[in-house]
């Protein structure tokens, strides 16, 4: 009997090590989406049912079973074992849309979670023996995100002095480049394409880098300065995202932006933001930071952009649906098989700027308004600005256009929908008459108090512009198909599906050539 204990107590602690490294790095990955703040982790593992996974109940189920002194402890360490064994087959299988990036402050992390379990097991082990080691093993798989938490805590410190030293350097480096013309760009969304096609357009005029991928947060600014602003730029454009109120502040406080654009201020992050008023006093953080040699360029398509004043600089207002208070608009607009054509009017504009470009669809002329705006009032000649546009590529998974082999049109927005580019996104659906029109969703997310109203509203707009809808996951099912039902589309073609697979398995059962497909969202592994 001792040596089947030693045995199976052994394995069970064997397994339940290899067991932890998968647990740990996927709550480490779950952190690190949540920007490694603890308020946002907890807020995200309290709304996802991630407390009462099946991982977790097998593990409590497991320790209910050594805890149970009239069982043999070779028994329980077996169906511990198994259960151990079936998790770690189950993590290191899942694929994920955005994997744990292996960054120095994540090792971190994980260095300290990992001597913080080897500590309390070692405790449970010269406590209570080798049944005491298993028991703390599979009490902290249960509990993993406070393991999680408290390393994150720990190191704080730790990361608060390596960030102040990389700011620091950061703040040295613009300092030395007095004469870097530096651009922030924010919105609720937009932004990122439009820091895309600014990029392209003032290249063919300056030395001109940018904030790549997604670092529009400080410390995704900070890394951009240290290594990929070269001494010989002129322009450096930042995109500057925000979860809360200060972020932006905090981010112009270290370039100290002398142009900006505001491409929008919506429902976007509202669960974060608790109300649009929030939104719009963040975004007007890059306004308020431009001083009076500057200029700012916002939209005013958007009320909470045209309704808020600034006087501290000059403000240069846009639109392409608005005329009223606007000093440039995109006017004859006309889309095609080979893109979009339009002309800019506005002051100081002697004749209209016409332009052709590949993109498709309103937010991109509304993108592009403004990328010209700051181009021409940065003296970039007007044929310089046409010859770029015309070479523009969209930016992947917003409103990426392209033909498959089997003449199949995708229509790729699957980053990050909001209420006004999933509008815009069915406008371009809708004009695909050649064959059928088909729509995969999981919906928008993050829109606070608005969640189910936004998206019954976005079932609605699918009705009317597509022929078939297939909505992908639990997350906003109910609000979507209430929003379909009643439309024009015919309940055979209304389909609702658990995955993205799922989905992609079905459209290769039903979609055929001529046929146009929207990906409308992707939702992040957060939300899944």
């Amino acid at each position: 009997m001792e040596n089947l204990n030693v045995i199976f107590g052994s394995l069970l602690v064997v397994v339940c090590l290899c067991d932890m490294w998968t647990v740990f790095a996927r709550d480490l990955m779950m952190l690190q989406q949540n920007s490694y703040r603890n308020e946002r982790y907890y807020r995200w593992f309290s709304n996802s049912g991630e407390s009462t996974n099946m991982g977790r109940v097998c593990c409590c189920v497991a320790l209910l079973f050594l805890l149970v002194n009239k069982l043999p402890f070779f028994a329980g360490a077996i169906i511990g074992t198994m259960v151990a064994v079936w998790q770690f087959i189950v993590l290191l299988r899942r694929k994920y849309k955005k994997s744990l990036v292996w960054t120095a402050r994540a090792r971190r992390i994980f260095y300290v979670m990992w001597i913080l379990a080897l500590i309390l097991a070692a405790v449970g082990f010269l406590l209570w023996g080798l049944k005491g080691c298993c028991m703390i093993l599979l009490l902290l798989l249960m509990v993993s995100p406070v393991v999680l938490i408290g390393a994150n805590d720990i190191l704080l410190p730790v990361e608060k002095h390596i960030n102040k030293k990389y700011y620091n350097e950061a703040a040295s480096i613009l300092s030395s480049m007095p004469g870097l013309k530096i651009i922030g760009i924010t919105g609720s969304y937009g932004k990122t394409s439009t820091k895309h096609y600014l990029h392209r357009i003032l290249s063919e005029h300056f030395n001109t880098t940018m904030t790549p991928g997604s670092f529009n947060t400080t410390m995704g600014v900070i890394r951009t300065v240290r290594e990929y602003l070269r001494p010989y730029d002129e322009v450096f454009i930042v995109e500057m995202g925000a979860k809360q109120t200060g972020d932006i502040k905090e981010i112009c406080d270290l370039v100290h932006p002398s142009v900006g654009i505001i491409t929008a201020v919506g429902e976007q992050h509202l669960e974060s933001f608790k109300s649009i008023e929030n939104v719009q006093r963040t975004k007007f953080e890059l306004a308020d930071a431009i001083g009076k040699d500057g200029f700012v360029v916002l939209n005013n398509d958007f009320p909470y952009v045209a309704s808020r004043d600034v006087s501290n600089t000059e403000a240069i207002r846009y639109g392409v649906n608005t005329a009223d208070g606007t000093d440039f608009r995109a006017v004859d607009i006309e889309y095609s098989p080979s893109g979009t054509s339009f002309a800019i009017v506005g002051n100081g504009v002697s004749e209209p700027v016409v332009l052709q470009t590949k993109l498709v669809g309103e937010c991109n002329v509304s993108n592009l308004l403004a990328a010209v705006i700051v181009a021409l009032k940065l003296g970039v000649p007007t044929e310089k600005i046409k010859y770029a546009v015309s070479q523009l590529e969209q930016v992947e998974h917003r409103l990426n256009m392209k033909q498959t082999p089997a003449g199949i049109t995708i229509i790729d927005d699957a980053f990050n929908s909001n209420p006004a580019g999933s509008k815009m996104a069915l406008d371009v659906l809708a004009m695909m008459t050649g064959g059928k029109r088909i729509v995969i969703t999981p919906g928008m997310i993050e829109l606070g108090d608005l969640q189910e109203t936004a998206n019954r509203e976005f079932g609605r707009h699918i009705a009317s512009s597509a022929d078939v809808a297939i909505i992908v996951g639990q997350y906003n099912r109910g609000a979507i198909l209430a929003g379909i039902a009643g439309g024009p589309i015919k309940e055979e073609n209304i389909h609702a599906v658990d995955s993205f697979t799922d989905a992609q398995a079905l459209l290769q059962r039903i979609a055929s050539n001529g046929d146009t497909v929207l990906y409308e969202n992707d939702l992040p592994d957060t939300f899944n």
